[in-house]
């Protein structure tokens, strides 16, 4: 992503939070960009900037965004719930890890009628009104998920969790990614 004077710096593993909201603008951009595809091409065959546009989207939520959602259900969501103030949140937990089932089904279907697209080279009108049905599922579920998260439940952790809990949480998340993050120890 090319750097723009004032853009606000991504955030590294010793600032777990922060990451975790910025992969949120990772999962925008690229469902965005599997709307546009399917809204742009219509099911026709795909120029071949759609057809990458298409497959970069689709790589980003077949390896990525698992790895976030184990980020929150593996690493962030267990110290708050351990946290006697973060468990005001168990409630507002139970529903995002619900909401992760959901997009896992909906990203399941969209995988499955993009690569058919991409093999056959069009998409039949029935299919593409499965994969926009399951894209504005997506974007309806993100978008509140992703207030909820970045608004109220990392908010939440900054202020709860010790110093050295957010730290181990950063830890996890680079060692997810077969990264050797560097706290200061």
């Amino acid at each position: 992503m090319p750097i723009q004077i004032g853009q606000k710096p991504e955030s590294g593993f010793d600032n777990p939070l922060g990451l975790l909201s910025d992969c949120h603008r990772r999962i925008e951009q690229f469902l965005k960009v599997l709307i546009q595809v399917c809204e742009t091409a219509g099911g026709a065959p795909m120029l071949p900037p759609q057809i990458t546009a298409l497959q970069n989207a689709l790589e980003y939520f077949r390896n990525s965004a698992p790895k976030h959602t184990a980020d929150e259900e593996g690493s962030l969501f267990p110290r708050l719930r351990a946290s006697t103030d973060g468990r005001a949140a168990l409630d507002c937990m139970a529903e995002l890890e619900c909401d992760h089932q959901a997009a896992n089904r909906d990203h399941q279907k969209v995988e499955a009628l993009a690569q058919e697209w991409l093999a056959i080279g069009i998409l039949d009108a029935p299919h593409l009104r499965e994969i926009q049905q399951a894209l504005q599922r997506l974007a309806g579920m993100y978008a509140r998920h992703i207030a909820i998260e970045d608004q109220q439940l990392f908010p939440l952790a900054a202020r709860v969790l010790p110093a050295e809990a957010l730290a181990q949480v950063g830890r996890e998340m680079a060692e997810r990614r077969g990264v050797v993050a560097n706290h200061g120890t």
